[in-house]
């Protein structure tokens, strides 16, 4: 990723707070159990009591995570349309001649082939790039390459997917 703030894109954004909402109810129920006023019994209790606490740390840790890179997002603004950033749709042609038409994002709801995570080797290599920029990436086949064509829609992906 870039040095600045992220762009994110909507789905992206819808994602995270659709997360977010499901951490905060999640925690709910298991914070309460930790505000009992009944003493720690014997070692199961314990071990029970200290596992609730993880697991309210975990969430914590998450939706802080969250909160961040939507406070983050909103300072960003959209994601360029002139540059490969999070939340851009471009067209690529990998090596074997192969064109597709991909999304870089941060998050992946469901399958969805022509998604590509920012931080996956293919998508690191294409952020910061522009239309006509050629980029070098790892698939556990070895190195390859892909030329960004444009940047924006640009018609349907094949069945076939990116390349990542």
């Amino acid at each position: 990723m870039t040095e600045g703030p992220e762009p994110i894109s909507v789905d992206a954004l819808r994602a995270l707070r659709q997360e977010l909402a499901e951490l905060r109810a999640e925690r709910g129920p298991v914070a309460a159990t930790l505000r009992s006023e009944d003493p720690v019994g014997d070692r199961a209790d314990e071990a029970d009591a200290l596992q609730r606490a993880s697991e309210v740390a975990r969430l914590d840790g998450r939706i802080a995570e969250i909160e961040g890179r939507i406070r983050e997002a909103s300072v960003a603004g959209p994601p360029p349309t002139d540059m490969v950033g999070v939340g851009s749709t471009l067209t690529v042609r990998f090596a074997d001649g192969a064109e597709a038409t991909v999304r870089i994002g941060e998050i992946v709801e469901e399958p969805d082939r022509t998604l590509v995570t920012a931080d996956s080797p293919l998508g690191r290599a294409l952020l910061g790039r522009r239309a006509g920029d050629t980029v070098a990436y790892e698939t556990p086949d070895g190195s390859t390459t892909a030329v960004v064509l444009s940047l924006g829609a640009g018609g349907a992906p094949p069945d076939d997917g990116p390349r990542a």
